[in-house]
């Protein structure tokens, strides 16, 4: 067709810019390499696979960043907030997922799109100037040969981080004469997370077996870079051995009713499917071995006989140095027609990926129809998302959505001229209510609609 773009990867960024693209009346080719090949991380054969947390993380639109993130999502018509929201499962303020029923979703939705046609094969080759206009969405785990193709064109100007995976286990090998339901400082629902406690002396215990205990090795070529945001667990125990305490252990908002002895340390279990038979252990994302993870993780009260479903583990991510490589348009500056979206971009996370693919999904559609795309606001979470992707910094680094990315506002100017400084929960709230305001506005003066 006259009216074609190319997408290269079925993830959630690619979904997510395929869907923008048909809803525009573009012609999508989407290109996915599973079944026919998968990366170390990747085991399903569906679409928008979630291979670490099952989290989208905070759903507050009116305090949280990520939270004003879904709520633009949903007011542009994504495709992967409408899955979530209907494949949600408790998790107290946050929006988790069955991860399979998600998946599924997504799958199903895209293969009926009409104007969506699924291509499957492993592309290894940098599209050629003459070639459509391409979206590379092959996310950290691009396949190797894709990779090196696109480290070619880009000399080398990239990044690499791991990101690992945490634990999940079957609730009903949870013992709850020692574990008990509570969301801390009882957000939620109380069943939406378990926790177990830990003594001042199972705690050490514990991180003594996480310092001693034998870990996956790296292959020789690789140097570990991990992203601060996704630690895996023995690592932040290196840091120090009280770091775990104000980390994903630490025991505040919690009482136990178990006991009256208040715990040194809490371990937390969130919800990983609708049926509520698997729990992930928050925060305990791992390159420990097989082995070690089932001996050491069984030392956590209430978790002596867990039964694992999924054991952590650990990938390479890798991602461009977009600030030197793409226009706003997130376009390859020495090639115009190949666009990158999501986490290869140099965002991080779920639901900055999606994000950036919608963006590339509307920024695509309206160059293929010959129209000028407009950015969104900066004062957006999605305009400061591309914002960051735009950031020149000497040290670029792989970014969640926060508010340290936004316009600042320091205060404002009072009924009788003075001006008062707002801080804390109220310049959160001014911060979301200003996006929410920029962004409506921004989408009835373009075409984004």
């Amino acid at each position: 067709m006259e009216k074609t773009v190319y997408v290269i990867g079925a993830g959630l960024a690619g979904c997510e810019a395929a869907w923008q693209l048909a809803k525009r009346g573009v012609y999508v080719k989407l290109f996915e390499m599973k079944p026919l090949k998968y990366s170390p991380a990747h085991k399903s054969e569906k679409f928008a696979e979630l291979v670490c947390s099952n989290s989208f993380r905070a759903d507050d639109a009116a305090h949280n960043a990520v939270g004003l993130m879904h709520q633009e999502m949903r007011m542009f018509g994504s495709l992967i907030m409408q899955c979530a929201d209907e494949c949600r499962v408790p998790a107290g303020g946050a929006l988790a997922v069955d991860r399979d029923g998600f998946s599924a979703m997504v799958t199903q939705k895209i293969r009926q799109e009409k104007l969506i046609e699924i291509i499957e094969k492993e592309i290894t080759e940098f599209p050629k100037p003459e070639d459509p206009l391409t979206i590379i969405a092959t996310g950290p785990l691009t396949s190797n040969d894709f990779i090196e193709a696109i480290l070619q064109k880009v000399n080398h100007s990239s990044l690499s981080f791991y990101d690992a995976i945490a634990p999940v286990v079957y609730k009903e090998s949870i013992d709850f004469t020692k574990a008990w339901y509570q969301s801390r400082y009882d957000k939620g629902d109380k069943f939406d997370y378990i926790n177990c406690p830990m003594t001042k002396d199972e705690y050490y215990n514990f991180v003594n077996a996480l310092l001693s205990a034998e870990k996956m090795p790296f292959h020789d070529f690789e140097e570990p870079n991990y992203f601060d945001g996704c630690l895996p667990i023995e690592v932040m125990a290196e840091r120090g051995r009280d770091t775990l305490l104000f980390g994903p252990m630490k025991p505040v908002g919690l009482t136990n009713p178990n006991s009256a002895e208040k715990p040194y340390a809490v371990v937390q279990l969130r919800q990983d499917n609708k049926e509520d038979t698997l729990r992930n252990i928050v925060g305990f994302q791992t390159k420990l071995r097989y082995g070690e993870q089932e001996r050491i993780f069984r030392m956590i009260p209430g978790l002596e006989k867990a039964e694992f479903a999924r054991l952590g583990g650990i990938h390479k991510n890798t991602f461009i140095k977009s600030p030197d490589l793409l226009d706003k348009f997130l376009r390859f500056k020495a090639q115009p027609n190949v666009m990158f979206a999501g986490q290869i971009s140099g965002c991080e996370g779920y639901v900055e990926s999606a994000n950036v693919g919608m963006s590339a999904g509307y920024f695509a559609s309206m160059i293929i129809q010959g129209k000028n795309p407009i950015t969104p606001p900066a004062s957006t979470a999605t305009g400061a998302m591309l914002q960051h992707l735009q950031d020149k910094t000497a040290d670029y680094q792989p970014m969640n959505i926060n508010f340290g990315i936004f316009p600042t506002i320091q205060g404002e100017v009072t009924t009788n001229g003075k001006f008062r400084k707002i801080k804390g929960a109220e310049r959160k709230e001014a911060y979301c209510q200003r996006a929410l305001q920029d962004f409506k506005v921004w989408m009835e003066q373009t075409d984004a609609c």
